[in-house]
């Protein structure tokens, strides 16, 4: 056979046929009139593209590839056979979106040489919207790919069709630390720029999510920028597709070396630039006349972004950029942070949650600056935001804060979008009605004066400064918190004592009993439980979902996802629907078993739904044993399944350890001993939960009790001082909870000298007794 230059692996055969890799697999040994291999190696073989067509065709199996799926393929094997990815594509993107069905339709169907000159004719037509465009030619050769992007477009859209496009051209490029800023942050962005802009520019634009977030809220007039070529045509045609009625002029080139639109003065500026970025021009741009707050350091390319965004402005105009929190306090960009407070140009700082964006393990923070009237108000003081500081906003519904994943292990953190753009827009819209009498929120929000951040290093991290503001706490209100707070914890104390004094079981005697057992895959074979887990997010599943957005299907959409971290943490569902997730996916039933497929000492493995969990979709790294009622007790096969011995035996890896569900083992008793089991191991979970709970008060309590001592709101009692000094136990009179009694000064206290007896910390009112709060 001779060469061919389409050639398919056997993981595209298995994508172009709608089976496993394991039926390619297994046609390959029981067919003998499967395609020969006409390429590659041994172990990895590849076969030719049209040969294995004709066998499919034989069989009745027609190509089961989406549209977007067929794109896909038909770019790589253009690119293998030396044709490479014109970027003209893109502009036919742009031609064919707006072609109705029965034009895209009459497209395929040319013979190739005609297919290739009336493409030709369509991309030249859109040729001056995408920025570093070049001459379009296309011949007979590429009548492939020309075929799968008009059937693209036609059936997914013109963004599937980008989307495909531009991922080919990224990974040709070579070009990493290139990040989509999610949805909902993007929308926060817009959001804290007051009314609403009509013109916008982003100097970093990406592939365009802020300026289309800004185009959703009314922006008529889009500009962008961006160092990559292939960011800035994707961003072009993506803004023309998605705001077909607003002005997009995007251009490709360093915005801070090469501005492409100098004395451009806009409404807007969103950007979320490039973090870390020591090359970005500082030796060639020491004079730059940008720089009207101080000559950034080379260290703060940063603070070059904000300057550029305040040059860009009209005067009045807001500026708002998401920055790491180094920005917010190196020593190398103080000079810069005082100009900026001092004129008056920034206007708030907002910490956002571990998690919100790339990359992932810090806490980004949003930057909002206005630039200065001239005869405008004075500004005196900057409004800081912590939505971090609020646990419920890095917690999903079950109100359960969840730790932040790396990238690599797909654990981002989830996040409570709704309640942090709440926490951040009351506040900032309380702010700017009234900056000089803003109360605030302790501990959340605050707004200081600028006199008192001109200090020797200008930091204007928002957690040091709102931590700040404790001291403003009611101190009979915080009294009351901690009260409150000791009293859970003394009730969650009482309730794991007893559930560790109930003894529900017994020793098993001289010697340990013995299980005849099963794997989980015999008992799924035997139609005793179901085993169920969410489809990996292959690009076909992401072109299932395409049409429904990230969130799935409508009948997804409003779902929770019960993820692996909220089986650790038992957490109710904290997930978000994105990814693979449409009408087929997975739904948890009162019942079902979930096991944690990364085997870890991090929380319990395993868990049995109840009726919080229902309806919430299966979440990724999360196995699904739904046992017959009638032949396996629920919380019997929780119990061994989780067992340490069993996860350890059904494991595989080295670094990190994959659960291999199908070989875990489950001992086979009758349904009466397997209950007894179940009301056993129910006790077990019950310990576990109550034990979790009352450490968590316990933190909580002692939190208070800390801040409130240190912030001036608490002050220990003569008690306290008289008995935990002592040792051995307090005397009868001390509080047997704490030891201490709870003093809440007034405002007055804390400005009064030390007792006149010498003690320490019992500060009196001007009547000379002591205020307890018990």
């Amino acid at each position: 056979m001779p060469p061919s230059s389409a050639q398919v692996t056997a993981a595209e055969i298995s994508r172009i046929a709608g089976v496993t890799r394991a039926t390619v697999s297994n046609w390959r040994r029981r067919y003998e009139d499967f395609p020969d291999p006409s390429g590659g190696t041994e172990s990895s073989p590849l076969y030719d593209l049209e040969a294995v067509r004709a066998w499919l065709a034989s069989r009745g199996h027609a190509s089961a590839a989406t549209p977007s799926e067929e794109l896909r393929t038909a770019l790589r094997l253009r690119a293998q056979s030396g044709g490479g990815t014109p970027e003209g594509l893109l502009l036919l993107v742009l031609a064919a979106a707006g072609r109705s069905a029965q034009e895209l339709t009459a497209a395929t169907r040319s013979p190739d040489a005609e297919l290739a000159a009336r493409a030709q004719r369509d991309a030249a037509s859109a040729s001056g919207a995408v920025p570093a465009a070049e001459a379009v030619r296309f011949q007979a050769d590429d009548a492939a790919v020309l075929r799968a992007l008009y059937t693209c477009v036609r059936d997914e859209g013109g963004q599937a069709a980008l989307g495909v496009l531009a991922e080919r051209e990224l990974e040709d490029s070579a070009a990493s630390g290139t990040y989509r800023t999610p949805a909902p942050l993007a929308d926060l962005l817009v959001r804290l720029v007051p009314g609403s802009p009509a013109r916008v520019l982003d100097p970093a634009c990406g592939s365009g999510t802020l300026l289309a977030a800004a185009a959703r809220r009314g922006a008529r007039e889009l500009y962008g920028q961006d160092a990559l070529d292939v960011q800035a045509r994707r961003s072009a045609v993506s803004l023309m597709l998605t705001a077909p009625d607003a002005a997009v002029t995007v251009r490709a080139a360093d915005s801070l070396r090469a501005d492409a639109f100098p004395g451009l003065a806009v409404d807007a500026v969103l950007c979320n630039p490039p973090y870390g970025v020591r090359d970005w021009g500082h030796d060639e741009l020491a004079y730059d006349p940008r720089w009207a707050y101080g000559v950034p350091a080379r260290a703060e390319s940063e603070l070059a972004w904000v300057q550029h965004a305040l040059a860009h402005l009209a005067p009045g105009g807001h500026a708002v950029l998401l920055l790491p929190p180094a920005t917010a306090g190196r020593a190398s960009g103080r000079r810069v942070r005082a100009e900026l407070v001092r004129s008056g140009a920034l206007r708030a700082v907002v910490a956002l949650p571990v998690g919100a964006s790339a990359p992932l393990h810090i806490g980004l923070q949003v930057w909002v600056l206005r630039r200065p009237e001239p005869g405008g108000p004075e500004r005196r003081s900057v409004l800081f935001v912590d939505t971090a500081a609020d646990p419920a906003t890095a917690a999903g519904r079950g109100g359960t804060a969840v730790t932040a994943r790396t990238r690599g292990g797909s654990r981002s953190a989830s996040l409570d979008w709704e309640r942090i753009t709440a926490r951040a827009l009351d506040a900032w819209r309380a702010f700017t009605e009234s900056p000089d009498t803003f109360e605030g929120e302790p501990g959340v929000a605050r707004a200081v004066g600028v006199v008192d951040l001109l200090d020797d290093v200008v930091d204007l991290t928002p957690a040091r400064l709102v931590r700040a503001s404790r001291a403003e706490v009611d101190p009979a209100e915080l009294s009351a918190e901690v009260d409150a707070a000791r009293r859970d914890l003394v009730r969650a104390s009482k309730a794991l004592a007893r559930t560790a004094g109930d003894e529900s079981w017994s020793a098993a005697g001289a010697t340990a009993r013995e299980w005849r057992t099963a794997t989980a895959s015999d008992l799924a074979r035997g139609g005793a439980l179901t085993l169920l887990r969410t489809q990996p997010d292959s690009a076909r599943t992401r072109a299932r979902t395409a049409d429904c957005g990230s969130g799935g299907g409508a009948g997804t959409a409003a779902r929770a996802v019960l993820t692996s971290s909220d089986i650790a943490t038992g957490s109710g569902p904290t997930g978000d629907p994105v990814g693979p997730y449409d009408d087929t996916a997975p739904v948890v039933a009162v019942g079902d078993v979930l096991v944690r497929a990364v085997a870890s000492a991090d929380g319990p493995m395993v868990r049995v739904a109840g009726g919080d969990d229902a309806g919430a979709l299966l979440g990724h790294h999360v196995h699904l044993f739904r046992p017959d009622p009638a032949r396996l007790d629920a919380w019997f096969l929780a119990g061994f399944l989780g067992a340490e011995e069993n996860i350890a035996g059904a494991s595989t890896g080295s670094t990190i350890l994959t659960v291999s569900p199908g070989r875990l083992r489950v001992p086979l008793l009758p349904l009466e001993e397997q209950r007894r089991y179940g009301e056993a191991f129910r006790h077990v979970h019950e310990l576990r939960a109550q034990a979790r709970r009352a450490t968590r008060l316990a933190e909580d309590t002692a939190r208070l009790l800390a801040g409130g001592l240190t912030g001036g709101q608490l002050l220990p009692s003569r008690e306290g001082a008289e008995t935990g000094g002592r040792g051995g136990d307090p005397p009868g009179r001390a509080r047997p909870d704490t030891g201490t009694t709870l003093v809440g000064p007034s405002r007055q206290a804390d400005r009064l000298g030390p007792p006149a007896d010498g003690g320490v910390g019992t500060s009196r009112k001007e009547s000379g007794d002591p205020v307890e709060h018990r």
